[in-house]
């Protein structure tokens, strides 16, 4: 049964009401509009009966806390009123009743519009459900249009969309424009499942190293974008990029290709490289030509790069002003001694002369040891391993830190031989230097090959 509250100062008027609903309804009866919001605190009706003219709370006033409670915000009200004006009639419409039933009642016309009310109610609720489930079907059917059907990321319409949506909703961040090197050569030897694997491998690593609210895509083919929200500090991005790189490379080499398939990332960020989705992507595209040009493997500001180039595009020079400033900060002793992008980039220009020239250029390996595994000791070992590479070498060969404990050295016009008696030149100066008997250095060498 259809559960019906009743509010009327009148005991007269409830005791005829209950009367001519009972049989089809059940009915709760209050007196006042205190005791009516009292009881809708812990029940629910399905309709409520609710007298105009009442004494310290009209019904108006009633139906007006009744409307801020939440729960309540549909629930059918019908006036009871004796004034059957049409003013009264419009004032009851507007305060939001659904009907009116004039006094005195007569139940078969009071049943009447109470059954036409709750029978509008139930298709009102139905609409409401069904309206609901198509809601739901069109969301879930635009996610579905919105998705890579190989990776599950977003796609490139729905990512232009929503980013350009958060932009212009102040929401600042960073573009990933990432590219995976040398992806065709899987493809190629390992078949076109193993292609779609590295892809889904590829996808999981990035969802590692995202939060839910960052936006990632698969633009087509071995293309990706990230969308980072909130994140615009390039000591923070530069090690979730290098995160990202290192972790694919080690799944792909987990996975048994051998193709030296990495990861290339180009970063812009908003809004100093742009206020747009477009502008953001044209710019993050750059700075992975930037990579794509320079070794691959790496990550690279589009910031940095244009900074450079419009500084130096104010000062427009003669190629005598180039030499000298070329030369103008060498050391003039020692080997060079490079950050690892700017080393990674040197080694390429050096691989490629090597391929044409098939000149004897080594690389070297150190890799520094503490039985204690103590960070700072290490570290302190490695600052006195760099300062034995600059003292040893020549101003031809070139040096980087690769990591906390190793270190890369190319010596230039150098054979396995020579190389080794470097490698014991540098590791008897360090010893000299550091007296710590549970530091230990190790080495390797390789020929560098085109």
């Amino acid at each position: 049964m259809k559960h019906l509250l009743i509010v009327d100062d009148n005991k007269t008027n409830l005791t005829a009401a209950k009367a001519a609903l009972n049989d089809v309804y059940k009915v709760t009866a209050v007196t006042s509009g205190e005791q009516a919001l009292r009881f809708l605190s812990s029940n629910e009706p399905d309709l409520i009966l609710l007298d105009i003219n009442m004494p310290d709370m009209d019904g108006y006033e009633v139906l007006d806390n009744i409307r801020r409670i939440e729960k309540f915000a549909h629930t059918p009200v019908v006036f009871l009123t004796a004034d059957s004006d049409a003013q009264t009639e419009s004032r009851c419409l507007e305060a939001g009743a659904v009907d009116f039933i004039a006094k005195p009642f007569v139940p078969i016309v009071m049943r009447s519009r109470i059954s036409r009310v709750i029978e509008l109610e139930e298709l009102r609720k139905n609409l409401e459900v069904e309206l609901d489930e198509k809601i739901r079907e069109v969301s879930d059917m635009k996610s579905r249009t919105s998705r890579d059907t190989l990776t599950g990321l977003w796609n490139r319409a729905y990512t232009e969309e929503t980013v350009n949506t958060l932009l212009g909703e102040g929401v600042n961040g960073a573009v990933f424009m990432i590219d995976m090197d040398n992806f065709k050569q899987i493809n190629d030897r390992y078949g076109h499942i193993a292609g779609d694997n590295t892809l889904k491998m590829f996808a999981e690593t990035m969802r590692s190293h995202s939060d839910e609210q960052d936006i990632l895509c698969r633009i087509g083919g071995d293309e990706f974008i990230m969308f980072l929200r909130e994140k615009t500090g390039k000591n923070e991005l530069g090690t979730l990029a290098a995160g990202i790189i290192s972790e694919l490379t080690d799944k792909i080499t987990e996975a048994g290709y051998e193709t030296n398939t990495s990861v290339s990332i180009g970063i812009a960020l908003s809004p100093v490289d742009g206020t747009e989705f477009s502008q953001l992507y044209n710019a993050a595209d750059k700075a992975l030509y930037f990579v794509k040009q320079n070794g691959k493997g790496a990550y690279h500001f589009f910031s940095d790069q244009h900074k450079n180039e419009k500084e130096r595009s104010e000062n427009l020079v003669d190629i005598k002003y180039i030499r000298d400033f070329m030369t103008r900060s060498d050391a003039n002793n020692g080997s060079y001694i490079l950050n690892f992008e700017s080393f990674n980039n040197v080694y390429n220009f050096i691989r490629r002369f090597v391929e044409r020239t098939n000149s004897m250029v080594q690389t070297l390996l150190f890799t520094v040891t503490s039985e204690n595994d103590d960070y700072a000791e290490t570290e302190e070992a490695l600052e006195t391993l760099e300062f034995a590479v600059f003292s040893s070498l020549r101003r031809v060969d070139v040096s980087t830190r690769y990591s906390s404990r190793q270190l890369i050295v190319i010596l230039m016009e150098s054979d396995e031989a020579g190389c080794e008696s470097v490698a014991q030149r540098i590791i008897g100066c360090f010893s000299g230097i550091c007296k710590n008997p549970s530091i230990r250095v190790t080495y390797d060498i390789a020929r560098m090959e085109g």
